[in-house]
């Protein structure tokens, strides 16, 4: 399957976020799945925590996706087991950028952000299906609600932008996507990492700061 194929598969489901802050990073999804045009889910887990300074959200077909976040969750526990600490997300991208470069014959159907916190820096990696991957500076949007998203996103962006405030961002541009494309809806989750570690944001306080 040639890779632009590929891609556009994968683009037809879902609505995926990870955004750069001065304090951490924020990462959202919604939760619809859906198969075509069948809503086969409105509970998806598109975003998973891999330790207290790491996450990904996914992006794609669930069987690959579900395997790829196993197996870098088995990656990070054994580093920590000789290394007494999480994996970076340079070095968790980098062992996923290796699995999906060997297996691009019969590549893995996702699109991945991995997210976390390096030390004191905040860092977003763009992953796609045969392992190439870029560290963005600012945000990441995938999915084909990510168009959508993105022009919100790239319309507020600012270095400065704290945690707190780009939940509310996030949020905000998850319902926009949901606005313009089918395959995103039925609620969001929204994720923070920070220096203090890993929090699931509930959704009374996500309703809250979206009124904001």
């Amino acid at each position: 399957m040639e890779y632009k194929n590929i891609a556009e598969n994968i683009r037809h489901g879902t609505t995926t976020i990870g955004i750069v802050c001065s304090d951490g990073v924020v990462m959202g999804a919604d939760v619809r799945a859906t198969y075509g045009t069948y809503i086969s889910s409105g509970e998806a887990i598109k975003i998973h925590r891999i330790d207290e300074n790491l996450a990904m959200t996914i992006a794609g077909g669930v069987g690959d996706a579900e395997y790829l976040v196993k197996l870098i969750k088995m990656q990070n526990d054994l580093y920590r087991m000789t290394e007494s600490k999480p994996m970076t997300p340079k070095s968790a991208t980098a062992v996923l950028s290796l699995v999906l470069q060997e297996n691009k014959m019969y590549p893995y159907m996702v699109e991945l952000i991995l997210g976390g916190m390096n030390k004191d820096n905040p860092e977003i990696y763009d992953i796609d299906p045969v392992g190439g991957y870029i560290k963005e500076s600012r945000y990441s949007a995938t999915g084909s609600g990510s168009i959508a998203a993105s022009g919100y996103l790239e319309s507020i962006y600012d270095p400065g932008l704290s945690t707190q405030e780009a939940v509310k961002h996030v949020a905000k541009a998850l319902k926009i996507a949901m606005k313009k494309d089918s395959a995103t809806g039925d609620g969001m989750k929204i994720i923070t990492i920070t220096k203090k570690g890993y929090k699931e944001h509930q959704k009374e306080e996500i309703e809250k700061l979206m009124f904001k």
